[in-house]
């Protein structure tokens, strides 16, 4: 099915997002985020694109006839057969609970909450690592270099997201980000001040300290609540 395109607008037609709009027509594919078919062998039949993700996706037929898309993991090939649920082996592309699987795997698609689907680890390249457990606690640590506490109960995917050299990728040229749907964009710098608390001064100002155009610190600056509910949960923050 088409995925429609915002432009940057909210549901009033505000737009809430500048830099947005145009681009190229995309299909969505409907991505088995919650791998609840236990139990059940697929084979994998494709390895594709996906406009709508930075990973390759991976179309599994399953032994009883039904086929479903995931998030392809870095070296599944195709034939390749994986399966989720408890008591399978920790074998690339399987998915299972954090509590079974072993100390130091590399996993990705991890879920926050038992059977919400994969929340976490997603995009391209991505990976975690299984550090520990502790009660019914698993110890992850996250690619921004977090570690934090997971139910045991949540279910991973064994290996690291495909497409690991998406972060090398160069556009080569302008109108390759307008086929993405990015439009141009202008440097506060270059702005009058009443466009932007970084604009005005007199010839090439460096603009002063970084700042958003609603004139928030934009380096450095900790946007994160302090006492957010999710916080006990974090056992070091990420790394600099």
């Amino acid at each position: 099915m088409p995925r429609p395109s915002t432009g940057g607008r909210n549901n009033s037609g505000k737009m809430t997002m500048r830099n947005r709009g145009g681009g190229h027509k995309k299909m969505y594919r409907i991505i088995d985020f919650r791998r609840d078919k236990d139990g059940i062998p697929a084979t994998v039949h494709t390895i594709e694109y996906d406009p709508n993700r930075s990973a390759r996706i991976a179309l599994l037929f399953y032994a009883d006839g039904e086929k479903r898309y995931i998030v392809a993991p870095h070296g599944l090939k195709v034939g390749q057969v994986i399966v989720s649920g408890s008591g399978v082996a920790p074998d690339l592309g399987n998915c299972l609970p954090l509590g079974e699987i072993p100390f130091g795997s590399i996993i990705h698609n991890i879920e926050l909450r038992p059977g919400q689907g994969a929340k976490m680890v997603r995009s391209a390249g991505a990976y975690a690592q299984l550090m520990s457990r502790d009660g019914k606690y698993a110890v992850i640590r996250m690619p921004s270099g977090e570690t934090r506490m997971i139910l045991c109960a949540c279910r991973a995917t064994i290996g690291t997201v495909s497409n690991i050299d998406h972060s090398l990728e160069v556009s080569g040229k302008a109108g390759r980000s307008r086929w993405l749907g990015r439009r141009p964009r202008v440097r506060g710098v270059v702005m009058n001040p009443v466009d932007h608390p970084m604009g005005g001064g007199e010839g090439r100002a460096s603009g002063g300290h970084p700042r958003s155009r609603k004139g928030l610190p934009a380096k450095g600056y900790k946007t994160r609540a302090p006492k957010k509910n999710s916080s006990k949960f974090i056992i070091e923050r990420r790394k600099k």
